[in-house]
């Protein structure tokens, strides 16, 4: 399993622009095979900050949604609504166990 975190920090003039905008990332994304959770999620500390949880079956899953039509959609609207770079971080979906 596969955790993606992906923070975007929003310009606040375009945050209802970008929440219309990444509806559709979202309702596609979890229809693709592989996919177990997308959601994205407000921060409670910045007004304009989110962050997508993404969880996926593999990293084939991953691979897989990055070539997808509604992903790359997005990610060349993208740069319109943020203030700053993407923070994108992945992980394994298993527990560290000393």
């Amino acid at each position: 399993m596969i955790i993606t975190h992906a923070g975007l920090q929003i310009n606040v003039d375009k945050e209802q622009a970008f929440l219309e905008e990444v509806r559709t990332l979202i309702e596609e994304s979890r229809k693709e095979k592989g996919n177990i959770s997308y959601t994205l999620m407000k921060d409670v500390e910045q007004d304009n900050a989110y962050t997508m949880v993404e969880i996926w079956e593999s990293l084939d899953a991953v691979e897989e949604h990055g070539q997808s039509e509604h992903f790359k959609a997005f990610v060349q609207k993208a740069p319109e609504y943020l203030v700053a770079p993407l923070e994108v971080n992945s992980y394994e979906g298993h527990e560290v166990k000393r």
